[in-house]
C-alpha cells in the first residue's frame, strides 16, 4: 500500500491550500485536480443559483479574493492569505474603518483552545466575519482598524462531480465525500483521498459485481442537489458509504443506516469489529448520510470515519492540518473500505455437494500432508464453510459464527468450488 499512501498524501497536500465552500472556484479547482487522479472520467455538473432542490434553494455563488484586518500603522494582524480559516466562509463584502467595539461582534475565537483558529460559516445568513486565535485577539490592540472583506456573492452555480465504474450488474454502490471545507485535512480531505484510492483499486479489478458511483459534492446542499437530479440512479443504489474523517486518529467508527440491519451494516460491522473499531446507531445529525437515509429516499447508506466529528479537539480548527492526518491511518481506512466492499461483492449462499460426512480434503490437495498439527485458518475456513453451506446460510453469516475473517471464508469457498465440493 506504499504507493496508495503516497497518492493519498499528494491529494491532501495539493488540495489543502484551496479555499473551498458550498459553491465557487475552490470547489471547481478541487474537482478539476481530482479528475486527473481518478481512474475514469469525471462528469461535472453546474447547477444554477436559485434552482429549487426539494425544500432548499441553490445559493448564490461565493468567491473570496482577499480579506484582512489592519492596525492604524497598516500592519495586517489577521489575513485570509495566511490561512483560509481566517475568513468566515460565505462572508459578504465589507470595507470600512471600525473601532474595537464595532469589530468584536464579527470576530470568532476559541477561548479554551487559545492557539487555534476556528472554522465558521454563514451560508444562509448574510453577514461577514473573521476567525482568529484567542491569543491574536488578546494582542489585537485598541484600533481603529481598517477592515477589508473582498468577496463576491452573485448568481452563479453549485458544482459537483461524479465518477462511475460499471459492473456486471446495474445495481449500484454509492460512495460519497464532501468537498466544501477549506484547509481541513481530516474533516474533508481524508475522505476525498480515501475515496479516490478506493476507486483506483476497484478500477484495477477484472470483475466487479456492482456498479460503483463516487459523488464528490458540497455537504447537504450538494447531496440534495444530486438526489433531486438523478432519480434513475437513486433507484439503482443498493448499498452506500459516506467517507469522512478517515485520517485523524482513533479507531474506525461505522455509523449504521437508519434501518440498522441492511447488508452494508452487516458487512461494515464484520470488517470494523475485526479491526478493533466500533459501531454506532443512526442519528439524523452528521454528514450526507442523513440525506441519503431520509424517508423519501431510504437508501442503505452508512458512514465510515475514525473518531467522529466533534469528538476530537482538532475538529473544525486550524489544528486539523496535514500533520494531524497520518499515512498509516489513511491506509488502514482504505483497507477497511475495500474490505467492506469485498463482503458486498462476494457474500453468497453455497451448497455443500458432499454433505454426507466430512469430505477428504487431503486427496484434493486442500489439507496439509503432515498430520498432528493444529489446523490452519485456511483449513478451518473450509471446514466451517462445508459445515454450514446449506444453500441459505451466507459466507458472512458463517464468518461471524466461526469468528473468522470474511476473506478466509471467500477463499475457502473458491477452493471448494474448484474441487467440486461446493456449488451455488
Amino acid at each position: 500500500m506504499g504507493d496508495a499512501a503516497g497518492r493519498m498524501r499528494e491529494i491532501l497536500e495539493e488540495l489543502y491550500p484551496l479555499c473551498r465552500s458550498i459553491t465557487g472556484d475552490g470547489v471547481r479547482a478541487t474537482l478539476e485536480r481530482l479528475a486527473d487522479r481518478l481512474p475514469a472520467a469525471m462528469e461535472r455538473s453546474e447547477v444554477p443559483s436559485g434552482t429549487q432542490v426539494f425544500d432548499w434553494t441553490v445559493n448564490d455563488e461565493w468567491q473570496a479574493r482577499e480579506a484582512w484586518i489592519a492596525r492604524p500603522d497598516g500592519r495586517r494582524v489577521v489575513d485570509f492569505a495566511d490561512h483560509t480559516l481566517h475568513l468566515v466562509n460565505y462572508s459578504t463584502p465589507f470595507r470600512g474603518r471600525l473601532t474595537r467595539q464595532q469589530l468584536l461582534p464579527h470576530l470568532h475565537t476559541l477561548p479554551d483552545q487559545p492557539d487555534l483558529i476556528p472554522y465558521r460559516t454563514t451560508y444562509y445568513h448574510r453577514d461577514w466575519g473573521f476567525c482568529l486565535s484567542h491569543r491574536q485577539l488578546a494582542e489585537l490592540g485598541d484600533g481603529p482598524f481598517e477592515v477589508c472583506v473582498d468577496t463576491g456573492l452573485a448568481p452563479g452555480h453549485l458544482s459537483y462531480g461524479e465518477v462511475v465504474l460499471p459492473g456486471e450488474t446495474t445495481d449500484e454502490v454509492l460512495l460519497s465525500a464532501h468537498v466544501c471545507h477549506p484547509s481541513l485535512a481530516n474533516d474533508n480531505l481524508s475522505g476525498i483521498a480515501v475515496a479516490s484510492e478506493v476507486m483506483r483499486a476497484l478500477a484495477a479489478r477484472d470483475h466487479r459485481r456492482y456498479t460503483y458511483r463516487l459523488i464528490l459534492a458540497p455537504g447537504t446542499i450538494g447531496s440534495l442537489t444530486w438526489l433531486s437530479r438523478n432519480a434513475d440512479a437513486v433507484r439503482r443504489v443498493r448499498h452506500g458509504l459516506v467517507l469522512t474523517g478517515l485520517g485523524g486518529g482513533g479507531p474506525l467508527v461505522y455509523k449504521r443506516t437508519r434501518h440498522g440491519a441492511r447488508p452494508i451494516d452487516r458487512a461494515a460491522a464484520h470488517v470494523v469489529r475485526r479491526r478493533g473499531g466500533e459501531q454506532r446507531d443512526y442519528s439524523p445529525y452528521g454528514y450526507d448520510e442523513r440525506q441519503y437515509n431520509a424517508l423519501g429516499f431510504d437508501l442503505a447508506v452508512g458512514r465510515l470515519s475514525r473518531t467522529p466529528h466533534g469528538e476530537y479537539p482538532e475538529y473544525h480548527t486550524s489544528a486539523d492540518d496535514l500533520d494531524f492526518v497520518t499515512d498509516d491511518q489513511l491506509v488502514e481506512s482504505l483497507d477497511a473500505v475495500l474490505g467492506i466492499l469485498d463482503v458486498l461483492e462476494h457474500d453468497a449462499a453455497y451448497t455443500n455437494l458432499s454433505p454426507c460426512g466430512e469430505p477428504q480434503l487431503g486427496s484434493r490437495g486442500l489439507y496439509p500432508t503432515m498430520g498432528g498439527t493444529a489446523a490452519t485458518e485456511a483449513v478451518m475456513a473450509m471446514l466451517w464453510t462445508l459445515a454450514y453451506s446449506d444453500g441459505s446460510t451466507t459466507l458472512l453469516q458463517i464468518a461471524e459464527r466461526a469468528d473468522l475473517p470474511f476473506e478466509a471464508l471467500h477463499r475457502a469457498a473458491r477452493d471448494l468450488c474448484d474441487a467440486g465440493l461446493l456449488g451455488r
